[in-house]
């Protein structure tokens, strides 16, 4: 039986390379953008290359909570899913409050897919895995409390601070549920890829689009990671991230602010017991 793949941020990028390669291994795969019509023509695309394999979209701009919640609905009305790739990701280039009153690059890359995650852990049929797609760049540092003032905002920083949220994210959930269920929760920094994050904030210094699913397909399908949890990836293998991710009170305290800004705006998440 197929596995399938919920790839957030599938209509561009490595998202959409990643989603490419998926399908040609036969993967059933949903596929999340902001843009409906982007939606539809990457399932046209994919659907042209590769007839008969079994796709879906689904839209919700990741920085809404409100559309968050909408998509996993609409997901969860679907067939159980195997893996969770949270692809998708930004830099907002001045500070902006999402509707739901957040930064919007911390709202976009960390909260929305932490709570699209937690609304899904319950739709995910075990064996499964979770991926969540950070960064080499992801911060060395981090003020939990600063992370929506706008006399701190910088655009590489907020970027890079998001980032490390991913990590300090999959750590967490990997502990609250390694040897409890038979989930992986693994992270990675999927190459120094031209896509539109790096084009439009560091220029045109990276690889190929075409060369940027190498890490996300091998952390989402390869069977020798069955077991593996916990971990980050960097250039086809297990590295060290920052020395400030493995701290379980950072680990800690990075959970417990976003679930209170999850409440705080009004949205009931259901998080795994400590």
């Amino acid at each position: 039986m197929s596995k399938h793949i919920l790839i957030t941020g599938a209509t561009d990028g490595i998202g959409r390379e990643t989603a490419r390669v998926l399908a040609g291994k036969g993967y059933e795969l949903t596929l999340h953008g902001r843009s409906q019509r982007r939606v539809e023509e990457t399932l046209q695309e994919l659907e042209g290359k590769y007839p008969g394999v079994v796709l879906r979209g689904v839209t919700a701009d990741l920085s809404s909570l409100a559309q968050v919640q909408q998509m996993a609905e609409e997901v969860k009305a679907g067939p159980p899913g195997d893996i969770l790739l949270n692809n998708a990701g930004i830099v907002a280039h001045r500070f902006q409050l999402s509707e739901d009153g957040y930064e919007r690059t911390l709202a976009v890359n960390h909260l929305g897919h932490f709570y699209l995650t937690l609304s899904l852990l319950d739709h995910l049929q075990e064996p499964a895995r979770i991926i969540n797609v950070s960064s080499m760049v992801h911060a060395t540092s981090i003020d939990i409390e600063r992370l929506n003032d706008p006399r701190y905002f910088e655009p590489v920083v907020a970027y890079a601070r998001s980032k490390l949220c991913n990590v300090l994210f999959t750590y967490k959930l990997h502990r609250l549920l390694y040897e409890r269920r038979k989930i992986t929760v693994n992270c990675l920094h999927p190459g120094v890829i031209n896509t539109k994050v790096l084009t439009g904030t560091w220029g045109a210094v990276g690889a190929p689009v075409s060369e940027g699913s190498r890490m996300t397909v091998y952390v989402a399908a390869d069977p020798s990671l069955e077991n593996v949890s916990g971990a980050y990836f960097e250039n086809g293998t297990q590295r060290p991230s920052a020395e400030i991710s493995y701290d379980e009170r950072v680990q800690d305290l990075c959970w417990e602010r976003s679930l209170e800004m999850i409440r705080r705006a009004g949205y009931t998440v259901e998080a795994p017991a400590e």
